[in-house]
Protein backbone atom coordinates (compact mmCIF):
# COMPACT_ATOMS: atom_id res chain seq x y z
CA UNK A 1 0.00 0.00 0.00
CA UNK A 2 1.47 3.28 -0.65
CA UNK A 3 2.49 5.22 2.52
CA UNK A 4 1.06 8.42 1.38
CA UNK A 5 -2.00 7.58 1.33
CA UNK A 6 -1.81 6.06 4.97
CA UNK A 7 -0.53 9.83 5.90
CA UNK A 8 -3.34 11.58 4.52
CA UNK A 9 -5.95 9.52 6.02
CA UNK A 10 -4.62 10.11 9.60
CA UNK A 11 -4.73 13.58 8.92
CA UNK A 12 -8.12 13.61 7.86
CA UNK A 13 -9.04 11.63 10.89
CA UNK A 14 -7.08 13.58 12.78
CA UNK A 15 -8.01 17.31 11.70
CA UNK A 16 -12.02 15.81 10.57
CA UNK A 17 -11.64 17.63 7.57
CA UNK A 18 -10.59 17.60 4.11
CA UNK A 19 -9.65 21.37 3.86
CA UNK A 20 -8.02 21.36 6.72
CA UNK A 21 -6.00 18.15 5.73
CA UNK A 22 -5.04 19.88 2.06
CA UNK A 23 -3.35 22.82 4.04
CA UNK A 24 -1.31 20.65 6.44
CA UNK A 25 -0.55 17.86 3.62
CA UNK A 26 0.27 21.10 1.36
CA UNK A 27 -1.57 19.94 -1.52
CA UNK A 28 -5.05 20.87 -2.51
CA UNK A 29 -8.94 19.16 -1.72
CA UNK A 30 -8.79 17.52 -4.76
CA UNK A 31 -5.88 15.78 -4.13
CA UNK A 32 -7.01 14.88 -0.68
CA UNK A 33 -10.06 13.67 -1.90
CA UNK A 34 -9.16 11.43 -4.24
CA UNK A 35 -6.22 9.67 -1.92
CA UNK A 36 -8.76 8.93 0.20
CA UNK A 37 -10.84 7.47 -2.47
CA UNK A 38 -8.16 5.32 -4.18
CA UNK A 39 -7.40 3.75 -0.32
CA UNK A 40 -11.36 3.27 0.02
CA UNK A 41 -11.21 1.14 -3.43
CA UNK A 42 -8.62 -0.27 -2.33
CA UNK A 43 -10.15 -1.84 0.98
CA UNK A 44 -14.11 -2.10 -0.30
CA UNK A 45 -15.23 -0.02 2.44
CA UNK A 46 -16.08 3.63 2.97
CA UNK A 47 -13.80 4.89 5.38
CA UNK A 48 -15.37 8.34 6.10
CA UNK A 49 -18.91 10.04 6.06
CA UNK A 50 -18.57 13.54 4.84
CA UNK A 51 -21.05 16.31 5.24
CA UNK A 52 -21.05 19.86 5.50
CA UNK A 53 -19.43 20.09 9.09
CA UNK A 54 -16.60 17.74 7.82
CA UNK A 55 -15.39 14.44 7.85
CA UNK A 56 -16.11 11.53 10.61
CA UNK A 57 -15.08 8.23 10.46
CA UNK A 58 -16.91 5.21 9.80
CA UNK A 59 -16.98 1.90 11.84
CA UNK A 60 -14.33 0.16 9.05
CA UNK A 61 -12.63 3.78 9.49
CA UNK A 62 -12.26 3.71 13.06
CA UNK A 63 -10.99 -0.32 12.83
CA UNK A 64 -8.77 0.76 10.47
CA UNK A 65 -6.83 3.61 12.13
CA UNK A 66 -4.83 1.34 14.73
CA UNK A 67 -3.66 -0.48 11.19
CA UNK A 68 -2.69 2.64 9.13
CA UNK A 69 -0.80 3.91 12.38
CA UNK A 70 1.00 0.68 12.63
CA UNK A 71 1.77 0.67 8.61
CA UNK A 72 3.29 4.50 9.18
CA UNK A 73 5.23 3.88 12.54
CA UNK A 74 6.89 0.50 10.59
CA UNK A 75 7.57 1.99 7.21
CA UNK A 76 9.67 5.17 9.59
CA UNK A 77 11.13 2.98 11.52
CA UNK A 78 12.73 0.63 8.23
CA UNK A 79 13.34 4.08 6.42
CA UNK A 80 15.60 5.31 9.46
CA UNK A 81 16.80 1.90 10.02
CA UNK A 82 17.86 0.89 6.59
CA UNK A 83 19.30 4.98 6.11
CA UNK A 84 21.66 4.47 9.17
CA UNK A 85 25.39 6.16 7.60
CA UNK A 86 28.17 3.48 7.84
CA UNK A 87 29.88 3.83 10.56
CA UNK A 88 26.78 4.45 12.72
CA UNK A 89 25.01 1.88 14.64
CA UNK A 90 21.80 3.31 15.96
CA UNK A 91 19.58 6.94 14.84
CA UNK A 92 16.97 8.83 16.05
CA UNK A 93 15.27 11.76 14.56
CA UNK A 94 14.41 14.85 16.81
CA UNK A 95 12.12 17.93 16.22
CA UNK A 96 11.33 21.32 17.72
CA UNK A 97 10.13 24.92 16.81
CA UNK A 98 11.69 27.47 15.11
CA UNK A 99 12.39 29.21 18.52
CA UNK A 100 13.63 26.30 20.52
CA UNK A 101 16.78 25.19 17.90
CA UNK A 102 19.30 28.00 18.60
CA UNK A 103 19.90 27.75 22.17
CA UNK A 104 18.72 24.10 22.93
CA UNK A 105 17.82 21.91 19.94
CA UNK A 106 21.69 22.43 18.51
CA UNK A 107 23.09 21.72 21.64
CA UNK A 108 20.98 18.85 22.14
CA UNK A 109 22.75 17.57 19.23
CA UNK A 110 26.04 18.30 20.27
CA UNK A 111 25.84 16.62 23.37
CA UNK A 112 24.33 13.46 22.17
CA UNK A 113 26.89 12.94 19.40
CA UNK A 114 29.43 13.48 22.38
CA UNK A 115 27.78 11.04 24.87
CA UNK A 116 27.05 8.63 21.77
CA UNK A 117 29.80 9.34 18.83
CA UNK A 118 27.68 5.97 16.77
CA UNK A 119 24.26 7.52 16.84
CA UNK A 120 23.46 9.23 13.74
CA UNK A 121 21.24 11.95 14.52
CA UNK A 122 18.45 13.90 12.17
CA UNK A 123 16.57 17.21 12.97
CA UNK A 124 12.98 18.18 11.82
CA UNK A 125 11.59 21.54 12.25
CA UNK A 126 7.71 22.40 12.57
CA UNK A 127 4.88 23.60 14.74
CA UNK A 128 3.56 22.02 17.47
CA UNK A 129 0.76 19.49 15.20
CA UNK A 130 3.16 18.88 13.26
CA UNK A 131 5.42 17.70 15.65
CA UNK A 132 2.79 16.19 17.18
CA UNK A 133 1.79 14.15 13.75
CA UNK A 134 5.84 13.17 13.11
CA UNK A 135 5.32 11.70 16.88
CA UNK A 136 2.44 9.74 16.11
CA UNK A 137 3.61 8.63 13.18
CA UNK A 138 7.34 7.76 14.56
CA UNK A 139 8.47 10.31 11.71
CA UNK A 140 10.71 11.14 15.27
CA UNK A 141 11.17 10.21 18.26
CA UNK A 142 11.52 13.36 20.54
CA UNK A 143 10.55 17.33 20.28
CA UNK A 144 11.07 20.09 21.93
CA UNK A 145 7.61 22.47 22.16
CA UNK A 146 5.87 25.50 24.22
CA UNK A 147 2.72 23.65 23.30
CA UNK A 148 2.59 19.79 23.74
CA UNK A 149 -0.21 18.05 22.57
CA UNK A 150 -1.28 14.72 24.66
CA UNK A 151 -1.74 11.79 22.47
CA UNK A 152 -1.40 7.65 23.45
CA UNK A 153 2.26 6.47 23.35
CA UNK A 154 2.87 9.90 23.66
CA UNK A 155 5.16 11.13 27.02
CA UNK A 156 4.96 14.64 27.81
CA UNK A 157 7.73 16.56 30.65
CA UNK A 158 8.31 19.89 31.79
CA UNK A 159 12.10 20.88 31.12
CA UNK A 160 11.82 24.03 32.31
CA UNK A 161 10.12 27.55 32.56
CA UNK A 162 11.34 29.91 29.82
CA UNK A 163 11.60 33.54 31.64
CA UNK A 164 10.67 35.96 28.89
CA UNK A 165 12.20 39.46 29.83
CA UNK A 166 11.61 42.87 28.45
CA UNK A 167 14.71 44.26 26.61
CA UNK A 168 15.48 47.66 24.43
CA UNK A 169 17.65 48.61 21.70
CA UNK A 170 19.08 51.40 23.52
CA UNK A 171 20.63 52.37 26.84
CA UNK A 172 18.67 53.11 30.10
CA UNK A 173 14.81 52.59 28.66
CA UNK A 174 12.16 52.96 30.86
CA UNK A 175 9.12 50.71 31.20
CA UNK A 176 6.96 54.02 31.03
CA UNK A 177 8.34 55.79 28.08
CA UNK A 178 8.55 53.25 24.78
CA UNK A 179 8.13 56.19 22.81
CA UNK A 180 6.55 54.29 19.98
CA UNK A 181 9.57 51.61 19.31
CA UNK A 182 7.83 48.68 21.37
CA UNK A 183 7.20 45.50 19.39
CA UNK A 184 4.90 42.88 20.56
CA UNK A 185 5.79 39.66 20.19
CA UNK A 186 3.09 36.95 20.25
CA UNK A 187 4.31 34.05 22.47
CA UNK A 188 0.67 32.89 22.43
CA UNK A 189 -2.99 33.43 24.04
CA UNK A 190 -1.82 33.23 27.75
CA UNK A 191 0.89 35.81 26.94
CA UNK A 192 -1.25 37.99 24.82
CA UNK A 193 -3.93 38.18 27.89
CA UNK A 194 -1.51 38.55 31.22
CA UNK A 195 0.10 41.58 28.65
CA UNK A 196 -3.11 42.88 28.31
CA UNK A 197 -3.95 42.83 32.04
CA UNK A 198 -0.71 43.88 33.60
CA UNK A 199 0.49 46.44 31.03
CA UNK A 200 -2.56 47.94 29.41
CA UNK A 201 -0.08 50.91 28.38
CA UNK A 202 2.39 49.24 26.32
CA UNK A 203 1.00 48.79 23.24
CA UNK A 204 2.48 48.65 19.71
CA UNK A 205 1.75 48.81 16.15
CA UNK A 206 3.46 46.17 14.98
CA UNK A 207 2.75 42.35 16.06
CA UNK A 208 5.63 39.71 15.50
CA UNK A 209 4.11 35.60 15.80
CA UNK A 210 7.97 34.62 15.17
CA UNK A 211 9.06 33.88 19.03
CA UNK A 212 12.91 33.68 18.99
CA UNK A 213 12.86 34.93 15.10
CA UNK A 214 11.78 38.74 16.10
CA UNK A 215 15.41 38.87 18.30
CA UNK A 216 17.07 40.30 14.69
CA UNK A 217 14.23 42.19 14.12
CA UNK A 218 14.30 43.95 16.89
CA UNK A 219 18.48 44.49 17.31
CA UNK A 220 18.41 45.57 14.36
CA UNK A 221 16.23 47.75 14.42
CA UNK A 222 17.19 49.31 17.90
CA UNK A 223 13.55 48.56 19.37
CA UNK A 224 12.23 46.98 22.46
CA UNK A 225 10.34 43.65 23.09
CA UNK A 226 9.70 40.55 25.30
CA UNK A 227 12.55 37.95 24.19
CA UNK A 228 13.81 34.71 26.25
CA UNK A 229 16.27 35.70 28.50
CA UNK A 230 18.57 33.18 27.03
CA UNK A 231 18.43 34.54 23.94
CA UNK A 232 19.01 37.80 24.93
CA UNK A 233 22.04 37.03 26.87
CA UNK A 234 24.91 37.43 24.70
CA UNK A 235 23.14 40.76 22.87
CA UNK A 236 23.06 42.05 26.79
CA UNK A 237 26.53 41.56 27.03
CA UNK A 238 27.46 43.09 23.47
CA UNK A 239 25.52 46.04 24.63
CA UNK A 240 22.85 45.74 22.05
CA UNK A 241 19.98 44.99 24.17
CA UNK A 242 19.28 46.15 27.85
CA UNK A 243 17.02 45.11 30.44
CA UNK A 244 14.40 47.30 31.31
CA UNK A 245 14.27 48.03 34.76
CA UNK A 246 11.07 47.28 37.08
CA UNK A 247 9.24 45.27 33.84
CA UNK A 248 7.46 41.96 34.89
CA UNK A 249 8.78 38.46 33.82
CA UNK A 250 6.86 36.21 32.23
CA UNK A 251 7.16 32.41 32.22
CA UNK A 252 6.97 30.61 29.52
CA UNK A 253 6.90 26.33 29.74
CA UNK A 254 9.51 24.24 27.43
CA UNK A 255 7.98 20.51 26.97
CA UNK A 256 9.99 17.92 26.21
CA UNK A 257 7.36 15.05 24.06
CA UNK A 258 8.99 11.53 23.43
CA UNK A 259 7.72 8.50 21.92
CA UNK A 260 7.11 5.82 25.00
CA UNK A 261 8.72 3.27 22.84
CA UNK A 262 11.96 4.64 21.94
CA UNK A 263 14.98 2.42 22.31
CA UNK A 264 16.24 2.29 25.64
CA UNK A 265 19.92 3.49 25.21
CA UNK A 266 19.44 6.06 22.62
CA UNK A 267 16.87 7.51 25.16
CA UNK A 268 18.74 6.89 28.11
CA UNK A 269 21.52 9.29 25.83
CA UNK A 270 18.96 11.80 24.87
CA UNK A 271 17.31 12.14 28.07
CA UNK A 272 20.89 13.05 29.55
CA UNK A 273 22.14 15.15 26.87
CA UNK A 274 19.14 17.19 27.50
CA UNK A 275 19.49 17.61 31.21
CA UNK A 276 22.68 19.16 30.42
CA UNK A 277 21.63 21.39 28.12
CA UNK A 278 18.69 22.43 30.30
CA UNK A 279 20.77 22.83 33.37
CA UNK A 280 23.15 25.36 31.12
CA UNK A 281 20.37 27.19 29.59
CA UNK A 282 18.72 28.02 33.24
CA UNK A 283 22.08 28.74 34.31
CA UNK A 284 22.12 31.72 31.58
CA UNK A 285 18.56 32.60 31.98
CA UNK A 286 18.99 33.09 36.00
CA UNK A 287 21.90 35.00 35.49
CA UNK A 288 20.08 37.41 33.36
CA UNK A 289 17.29 37.66 35.85
CA UNK A 290 19.68 38.83 38.87
CA UNK A 291 20.49 41.27 36.38
CA UNK A 292 17.05 42.43 36.23
CA UNK A 293 16.52 42.35 39.43
CA UNK A 294 19.68 44.53 40.78
CA UNK A 295 18.74 47.26 38.09
CA UNK A 296 14.91 47.07 38.70
CA UNK A 297 13.49 49.02 42.20
CA UNK A 298 10.90 47.21 43.02
CA UNK A 299 10.56 43.41 43.53
CA UNK A 300 10.03 41.48 39.41
CA UNK A 301 6.21 40.69 39.05
CA UNK A 302 5.37 37.40 36.91
CA UNK A 303 3.28 38.66 34.31
CA UNK A 304 0.05 35.75 34.45
CA UNK A 305 0.88 34.78 38.67
CA UNK A 306 -2.83 35.14 40.32
CA UNK A 307 -2.13 36.19 43.81
CA UNK A 308 -3.30 33.05 46.59
CA UNK A 309 -5.36 34.83 49.19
Amino acid sequence: MDITLMRTFLEVAASGSFVHSADKLFVTQSAVSLRIRRLEEQLGHALFTRSKAGAELTPEGEAFSAYALSLVKIWEEARQQIGVPEGFTKAITIGAEHSLWARCGFRWIDEMQARTPSLSIRAELGAPDRLTRFLIEGVIQAALTYLPQIRPGIRVEKLFEEDLVLVAGWPAPDLTDMDGRYVMVDWGPEFVQAHAIDLPDLRSGKTLALGALATDFVVSRGLAAYLPARTAAPYLAAGQLHLVPDAPIFPYAIWLVWREDMDDEIKQCARAALTKVVARAVSVQEDVVEELERASDDEIEILGQVDEE
